[in-house]
């Protein structure tokens, strides 16, 4: 019998779409990666394939999701990392040993080592996570304005003024309550 999980919420900057693995997170938390073969699932569609994951690994991948998370959350509400959560960060950024190449497309993909593939690809993730992190990249990190996600995400929107971590969900979620809502209030008024 095969376990349905939830679908991945994918994006297009990695270190924040790992963080998403774990959606939900000040309501019912939603977990997508919640067994090492899951993480290997969700590794291969961001072009980071690994033959295998560990618990060992698979807790250290856990330990970075939520260390970047914990990371974003401050820089999005102008604090400073915590130290754990940087040290985490370092640390698996120092382990990996992928390299860049660039495609004849002109797109950069990954080549994992054939021995500690699972580092390799925390160190990527890692890599992700600090070049957002130090200012590097165009945009700003956000909270999610939902409250039962407030997910951390990169804004790269051109007035870096974006609410939700994802629009078809949580943007939809809370335009649909707004809309149950307002209906209520205007049918409650006419009675």
């Amino acid at each position: 019998m095969r376990t349905e999980y939830p679908d991945f919420r994918l994006g297009s900057v990695l270190a924040t779409s790992f963080t998403g693995t774990l959606s939900e997170r000040c309501g019912n938390p939603i977990e997508r990666i919640p067994t090492p073969q899951r993480l290997v699932d969700w590794l291969a569609v961001y072009g980071l394939a690994v033959k295998t994951c560990t618990t060992a690994q698979f807790n250290r991948a856990r330990e970075l999701r939520e260390a970047i998370h914990a990371a974003a959350t401050a820089a999005a509400i102008g604090e400073a990392p915590p130290a754990s959560a940087v040290r985490v960060i370092n640390d698996c950024s120092a382990q990996g040993r992928a390299a860049a190449f660039l495609t004849p497309e002109g797109k950069r993909q990954w080549k994992l080592g054939s021995t500690s593939s699972m580092e390799d690809a925390l160190g990527v993730i890692a890599a992700d996570a600090i070049s957002i992190l130090a200012g590097e990249r165009d945009g700003k990190l956000a909270l999610c304005a939902s409250r039962s996600c407030q997910a951390a995400f990169f804004d790269t929107s051109q007035s870096r003024t974006r609410r939700w971590c994802d629009m078809g969900t949580c943007g939809n979620k809370e335009k649909k309550a707004r809309f149950i809502a307002n209906r209520r209030k205007k049918g409650g008024a006419g009675e």
